[in-house]
């Protein structure tokens, strides 16, 4: 019975539909990304799940110890019951370290203008009290709480950051899902009765400023009923003037159609795009979820991680960087010292960061690791790479005298030269450790 008025109630909602957009690319593609989301450039992605008690492997565990995968089956014969069944780690998933607070504060710290959580990863387990995932979300077992719901509202009552959700369409193992694949999906049970419920659930309780869909790539978007979704949502629901989505919606949607474009995971073209896209990518080179078994050589460093933001704000695209919280609630010493670091730099250098766009040249002519930003007549090089003997020679700037070159977080003018299409501009006589901005330099340049 309540799978049957879950259904009616979308079948109602999609049939009274009316406003500027209707359900198809063509219309819903023609609608402008609200600027916030271009604006803030950098966000914080968070892969939280039931898959972070193993914390082993990644965040795929589930999926790659049922499909037998050696590293996983021995894990499990080594270090559990004969018998054990991944729901088993349910109850285990307790959080008792969580406050919700300190992680906004961190990620306040950071920089970061905007934050995705996912809501619900493949394995179906919902970090908020849905009430089509009975028994399988965090209210219901192990933390005894609306984790979803307690982070929204750190975030919104503390801070100044958009708050996002990730959202997975599929569930590897739900028997509804797996009878709809069986009959070519041409049969829609899931999709009626918890794919779209939830998304329903997570906008009108929670209104998500950003919604991060995924798990979409084995069955086309007419299965997912996404174009009917997003009409509704950019039509009716209390998020239309603000939302933001990506571009999973569907098999061979991703790169194609709905709001910004993320393509495939840690997506760096590091040339121009014509389409607003973003670069989710993680700290941990290997997995998307806390894992346990990582080494210090498995994370990203500061410098790498500022080298992707230039090559990626530079080319047009947002960064979101991910972390994995751990099931007790934490965020590990590493992962919040990279933010902060991170978070360091952008209160010297975030002028050339946030509410930038590309300029003419992307990167360097001349001079490789230099990415160029614009904001009004002012011009950003972001030089990730102290020049030898303090000079930096520049293919793409032409300067008049009357310009003006500065270091972000250093006074004074820099002095330059330009001779033919040669830029040479002289660095500050201090040591690059000595600086502010000690993982890359921005020059701003002004005329």
């Amino acid at each position: 019975m309540k799978k049957l008025v879950a259904i009616l109630l979308i079948l109602v909602s999609f049939s009274f539909i009316e406003g500027k957009y209707t359900p198809d690319w063509d219309s819903l593609d023609a609608r402008s990304l609200p600027l916030w989301y271009d604006e803030a450039k950098v966000g914080i992605f968070l892969h939280w799940g039931v898959f972070s008690v193993p914390a082993f492997g990644s965040e795929w565990f589930w999926s790659n110890w049922a499909g037998k995968g050696a590293a996983y089956v021995d894990f499990m014969e080594k270090n559990f019951k004969p018998g054990f069944s991944y729901p088993e780690f349910g109850p285990q998933f307790t959080a008792e370290f969580y406050d919700p607070e300190k992680w906004a504060e961190i990620f306040q710290a950071s920089g970061a203008k905007y934050v995705v959580l996912t809501s619900k990863h493949h394995e179906g387990f919902t970090l908020w009290p849905s009430k089509v995932s009975w028994n399988w979300n965090a209210k219901d077992i192990g933390a005894k709480r609306d984790l979803l719901g307690d982070l929204a509202n750190a975030i919104r009552n503390k801070t100044d950051i958009h708050f996002g959700v990730y959202h997975s369409m599929f569930e590897w193992f739900h028997p509804l899902y797996i009878l709809d694949k069986k009959n070519g999906y041409k049969t829609q049970y899931f999709v009626d009765s918890k794919a779209l419920p939830e998304l329903f659930e997570l906008v009108n309780t929670y209104e998500p400023e950003v919604i991060w869909s995924d798990g979409d790539w084995e069955a086309p978007d007419t299965y997912w009923k996404s174009k009917e979704f997003l009409a509704w949502l950019y039509n009716e629901s209390p998020v239309k003037d603000i939302i933001v989505v990506n571009d999973r919606w569907g098999a061979n949607i991703p790169c194609h159609h709905g709001g910004y474009y993320t393509c495939s995971d840690r997506y760096n073209p590091k040339t121009l795009q014509a389409h607003k896209w973003e670069n989710a990518m993680t700290l941990d080179k290997g997995s998307w979820g806390f894992r346990r078994n990582v080494d210090l050589s498995g994370f990203l460093t500061a410098e790498e991680l500022i080298t992707t933001l230039a090559e990626t704000v530079s080319c047009g695209g947002n960064l979101l960087i991910n972390v994995g919280p751990t099931s007790d609630g934490r965020i590990i010493p590493l992962f919040e010292e990279r933010l902060r670091q991170f978070g360091s730099w952008m209160k010297v250098n975030g002028e050339s960061i946030y509410g930038s766009s590309p300029w003419t040249a992307q990167n360097d002519t001349l001079t490789p690791g230099v990415w160029y930003t614009s904001k009004g007549k002012n011009v950003y090089a972001i030089v990730l790479n102290w020049p030898k003997n303090n000079i930096l020679q520049l293919g793409s700037l032409q300067l008049d005298p009357e310009d003006e070159i500065y270091m972000l977080g250093v006074s004074s003018p820099l002095e330059f030269t330009q001779r033919k299409k040669i830029l040479s501009v002289t660095f500050p006589y201090l040591a690059p450790n000595k600086l502010p901005n000690m993982y890359a330099w921005v020059l701003k340049v002004t005329n």
